[in-house]
C-alpha cells in the first residue's frame, strides 16, 4: 500500500494546529476553598507580636501562597478552621462558601476581592487572641486572572462578564464571570467549593468562554 507523504504530513500538522489552537483557548479551572486574609496588625494579634506567615505550598497567583497558620472563624452559629493566604492585606478579608456562611450564621455577599464595604462580620480566633471583623466576610465572585497578554488571545478585557464552560463528567456553564486582567497574574478561574462541587470539578479541569 502506498501512502502519500506529503497528504499525510499536512494533515498531521493541521491536526497539531488545531489541537493547540484549542488548549490555547482553555482556562485551568482551580476550586479555591474557604480561606483568609489578614493585616499584619491581624496576624500579630492572632499569633503574638513579630509573628510572620510561614509558606506551606505557592498558588497559582505569583507571589500568593498557602500557609501553615490556620485561623477559627466564628459565627453565631458555629465556627469553622479556615487556613490564611499570604502575603498580608490592607484589609481583613474572609472568603467563605454561601454553605459556610449558612453554616456559622454569617452573612456573606457575592464579591470581588478587596470590595468589602458592607459586608458580612464575624470573628477570627488564633492561639494568642481573636479579631472583630466588622466587614470582611464575603462569597468570591467567580472570576478569571489573566495577563494582557492572555486577554488579547481571548478576545475579552479587564471587568468585562463572561460566560465560562466547564469540561467535567457534569458539564456546566458559569455566567457572571468576571475577567481580571494584570501582569501580576496567571491563566486561572477561580470557583468555589459550592460551584466546583455543582460541576463536578475534581482533579485537572479546563474550561472555555461562551460567547
Amino acid at each position: 500500500m502506498c501512502y502519500n507523504i506529503k497528504k499525510y504530513v499536512k494533515k498531521q500538522t493541521k491536526n497539531r494546529k488545531d489541537i493547540f489552537t484549542a488548549m490555547a483557548n482553555k482556562i485551568l479551572i482551580e476550586t479555591s476553598a474557604r480561606h483568609v486574609h489578614v493585616t499584619a496588625e491581624t496576624l500579630e494579634i492572632l499569633f503574638g507580636k513579630g509573628h510572620t506567615l510561614t509558606n506551606k505550598k505557592d498558588l497559582s497567583q505569583p507571589g500568593q501562597f498557602a500557609c501553615e497558620e490556620k485561623v477559627t472563624v466564628k459565627g453565631p452559629k458555629g465556627a469553622l478552621k479556615a487556613s490564611i493566604l499570604g502575603p498580608t492585606r490592607p484589609a481583613d478579608q474572609v472568603e467563605l462558601s454561601l454553605t459556610d456562611a449558612r453554616t456559622i450564621g454569617v452573612v456573606a455577599p457575592v464579591r470581588e476581592s478587596g470590595d468589602i464595604a458592607g459586608s458580612g462580620s464575624c470573628i477570627l480566633e488564633g492561639p494568642c487572641g481573636s479579631v472583630e471583623v466588622k466587614e470582611g466576610v464575603i462569597a468570591a465572585k467567580r472570576h478569571i486572572h489573566m495577563t494582557p497578554a492572555d486577554a488579547a488571545e481571548l478576545g475579552v478585557s479587564d471587568k468585562e462578564i463572561v460566560c465560562v464552560k466547564l469540561d467535567t463528567a457534569r458539564p456546566l456553564v458559569f455566567g457572571d464571570v468576571v475577567v481580571r486582567v494584570s501582569e501580576k497574574f496567571a491563566l486561572a478561574m477561580h470557583i468555589d467549593t459550592d460551584e466546583s462541587n455543582a460541576a463536578c470539578a475534581f482533579g485537572e479541569v479546563y474550561g472555555s468562554i461562551v460567547k
